[in-house]
């Protein structure tokens, strides 16, 4: 697992921008202001959407306090256009279909799911600095409130 300090993964993912335009994104290019990094299980479904759509409505707020922010999960790009369009997500979507870079982040592996223990993403945020350090590792974060959380934290 990374923590404060740490020098955040470098890595190059597809995706899509603000806009649902395709590409290709490394964490160098992302690094133009602070970074909000997160990980999160599967586009569409009832924790991660409400995740996503609480980073859309503060997205102005994180930005007032110099975060962008990039979402990563395992959906296709495909999946990634739709979920941005039915929620009208404002940021962008990169897509780690082998897990590669949740992995290095330690945003995969093994957690508890109703009591069983499984192996899967692990809802993950780190908050990263233009140099490429970790300010922040949050694990095992909870769906529901978890960007207000966040905002507590950059308020320090």
């Amino acid at each position: 697992m990374l923590k404060e300090g740490d020098i955040a993964p470098e890595f190059c993912l597809e995706g899509i921008d603000e806009e649902g335009r395709e590409g290709r994104f490394c964490l160098r290019d992302l690094l133009s202001s602070p970074l909000i990094l997160y990980f999160y299980p599967k586009d569409d479904t009832p924790g991660c959407t409400q995740e996503a759509c609480d980073f859309r409505d503060n997205m102005s707020l994180l930005k007032s306090k110099g975060y962008n922010v990039v979402g990563i999960s395992p959906d296709s790009i495909q999946s990634h256009k739709k979920f941005r369009q039915k929620h009208g997500l404002t940021f962008p979507l990169l897509s780690d279909p082998e897990k590669i870079v949740a992995k290095s982040y330690g945003a995969y592996g093994k957690k508890m799911m109703y009591g069983k223990e499984t192996e899967g993403m692990i809802r993950s945020t780190f908050l990263i600095s233009q140099e490429g350090r970790i300010l922040k590792a949050m694990y095992n974060v909870k769906a529901k409130g978890h960007v207000e959380a966040l905002l507590r934290v950059l308020d320090r």
